[in-house]
């Protein structure tokens, strides 16, 4: 398993475990997938441009919008 760039991570609302630092400085690694703001619309609500990016649970019911830094790839690679 290889950390990668967050930027490379796909962005097709597919779950990947990603790395994120929160606001108490805690390196935080989660399940977590990236919502555009197309398809949240899709799902219903009042959604804007600052809703799309990735979204975690942080506990049993409670999701979370996230800056992860990383994500964690399957495949072999350099790091």
């Amino acid at each position: 398993m290889a950390r990668r760039p967050i930027d490379t991570a796909p962005k097709d609302g597919s779950k990947v475990e990603v790395c994120w630092t929160d606001r108490d400085g805690q390196e935080n690694q989660s399940v977590a997938h990236y919502r555009s703001l197309e398809r949240l619309r899709m799902a219903g609500g009042d959604w804007d441009e600052a809703d799309a990016g990735w979204w975690a649970y942080i506990d049993g019911e409670t999701q979370k919008k996230i800056s992860p830094h990383s994500w964690i790839s399957g495949e072999e690679g350099d790091e």
